[in-house]
């Protein structure tokens, strides 16, 4: 039997099942005129502001350019769900998660869910299982319920359904893609998914050796938080020092609300990561040394290990605080742990503010470090973005090579890192122990600068969980910045219509050190080590996870 949810869960009263959201959208249909606005932009960006394109027409044999002029001549002879999949899709098949349409409302303010949480770990010959790790609150069945193993979907063997879902997904490597088409099998943003073409799935599942199966509906909940995320305020202080895969910042953002335990109680409580405002435990002196002044962002414990006492520090986005406090806070809570060993966890993170990840390298390396570089695609437009006073002239140091590219012929602008060597090493070590950093293929844009760095700055190893990192490298613009930026009546970028937006690379990355000059882009960090996530992991906190991060942290 199952329970009603809302009865245990008061922050769902207000979902509703995906037949009752479909409803709502029936009369909201786009104009000619706006999907010929969105089409125009959408080249304007790609063609011409892109940093990429150049990449991915080789990588993957594309031409976006090319389909969104033959959408244009079909705009009058499409339904509107026939338009917006058509534009998801040009998106997506760049396999590039900076890069997005963002639907209009009313779907960008929703997500559908299904009520459970799957997950994959390995057993001791490799094969991949999938179980269940966590249901909804109020979500009470005899047989489904955490641990459950997972054997099929609609009928399909579980492994070929999540691998047929990674095909409809941007992330730009196989670990990426597949670990994001695990994620959207039960929580899917709708502000880069259209709704599920079916109202409700089957599932197959084994339960102490008995072969089950359940048929679970679609639920859909708008969450306020999301509209904000997904419009940020282009007048705000880091707003071209951005690197996040958003759609993975709003994954997470559900998936807390959704799962937590007391999930109202949790939402009320926990501070924006993005708020530098000091929280209410300030005055408890005992809650702030094992509480991180931002729970959002940060969480850290003590761990017991066969060769000591270690630390250990999640860090689950770097879109807030700002890197002052950022990186202060991350100074505090190395001072508080052993200093025997840290493990800094970066696992999920979808990224954030560029000198977030950066500024905080120094704390574990004796030696100056060097920061990524950026670099423009070369052109009259991006030219003139170089040469914008907007931001405080973020970009001017690009100009003279932007510019000199008419004549040498350059595809790209020389490469900076985005903020001056004297900030990324003006603090220098706090932390004097051995540092190992936990990725996995959810980790993306600013994360893979972060991990870049630890890795080619040799401050210490990389324990992946996948084969790669997402491969997110890039700084971040949205197209309302890129109207900010390059204001008035001769500007290329023009309002977009019903709440409609996008997203694009404008700054390729790549890195310094041993891997001078290479790519983050698609590529991404490989790891020094691999663990791959086994049952225990999945249901008990990491245990295997963790002793193996230790493991490699006493390693010379």
């Amino acid at each position: 039997m199952v329970l009603t949810m809302e009865a245990v869960n008061p922050i769902l009263r207000d979902s509703v099942t995906l037949a009752d959201f479909l409803e709502t959208t029936k009369e909201l249909e786009l104009t000619t005129a706006e999907r010929r606005t969105i089409v125009d932009q959408a080249l304007i960006m790609i063609d011409s502001v892109y940093v990429h394109l150049p990449l991915k027409k080789a990588m993957y044999a594309i031409n976006p350019v090319q389909r969104l002029k033959i959408l244009k001549r079909q705009i009058n002879i499409l339904s509107d769900r026939e338009f917006h999949s058509e534009m998801l899709h040009i998106f997506k098949e760049m396999r590039d998660l900076h890069t997005n349409y963002i639907l209009p409302a009313p779907y960008k303010q929703h997500t559908v869910f299904l009520p459970f949480l799957m997950e994959e770990y390995y057993d001791d010959t490799k094969k991949r299982h999938y179980i269940v790790t966590r249901v909804i609150p109020g979500f009470h069945h005899d047989t489904f319920k955490p641990g459950v193993e997972i054997t099929d979907w609609n009928g399909v063997p579980i492994d070929l359904a999540v691998a047929m879902n990674a095909d409809r997904e941007a992330g730009s490597n196989k670990a990426a893609r597949h670990v994001r088409g695990l994620d959207a099998m039960t929580v899917r943003p709708m502000a880069f998914s259209l709704p599920p073409a079916e109202q409700w799935i089957i599932v197959g599942y084994t339960s102490n050796n008995q072969h089950y199966t359940i048929q679970l509906s679609w639920q859909v909940q708008q969450f306020p938080s999301f509209n904000e995320m997904a419009n940020s305020a282009v007048d705000e202080e880091f707003a071209t020092d951005k690197g996040l895969d958003l759609n993975m910042e709003l994954t997470n953002t559900a998936r807390k609300v959704l799962f937590s335990r007391d999930a109202k109680e949790s939402s009320e409580q926990s501070p924006d990561p993005r708020s530098a405002a000091t929280p209410t435990i300030m005055g408890d002196e005992d809650l702030l040394r094992r509480k991180s002044l931002y729970p959002g962002t940060f969480q850290f414990r003590p761990v017991d290990t066969p060769q000591g006492q270690i630390g250990y520090l999640r860090i689950r986005t770097f879109s807030g605080p700002e890197p002052n406090a950022f990186v202060q806070e991350v100074i505090r809570i190395a001072e508080l742990l052993p200093q025997g060993g840290l493990i800094i966890d970066v696992r999920g993170n979808g990224g954030g503010i560029i000198v977030n990840g950066e500024r905080i390298l120094q704390l574990f390396s004796s030696n100056r470090v060097e920061a990524e570089r950026l670099h423009f695609i070369n052109n009259e437009v991006t030219l003139a973005i170089a040469n914008s006073d907007t931001f405080n002239g973020f970009a001017k140091q690009w100009v003279n090579s932007i510019d000199l590219s008419t004549v040498t012929g350059s595809i790209y602008s020389q490469g900076f890192p985005i903020e001056s060597p004297e900030l990324t090493n003006s603090i220098g070590r706090r932390y004097n122990g051995n540092v190992v950093v936990i990725t996995d293929a959810r980790c993306y844009s600013t994360t893979d600068i972060f991990a870049a760095g630890f890795q080619d700055n040799k401050i210490g190893k990389i324990l992946g969980v996948d084969d790669n990192t997402g491969a997110g490298g890039a700084n971040v613009f949205t197209h309302e910045t890129l109207r900010y930026v390059l204001q008035g009546p001769d500007s290329p970028f023009r309002e977009l219509p019903r709440g409609t937006a996008m997203r694009v690379a404008i700054r390729q990355t790549t890195r310094v050190g041993d891997k001078a000059g290479l790519p983050v882009e698609d590529l991404g960090i490989q790891p020094d080590a691999i663990h791959r996530m086994t049952r225990d992991d999945v249901l008990y906190d990491n245990r295997d996870l963790i002793a193996a991060a230790a493991a490699l942290l006493m390693q010379p």
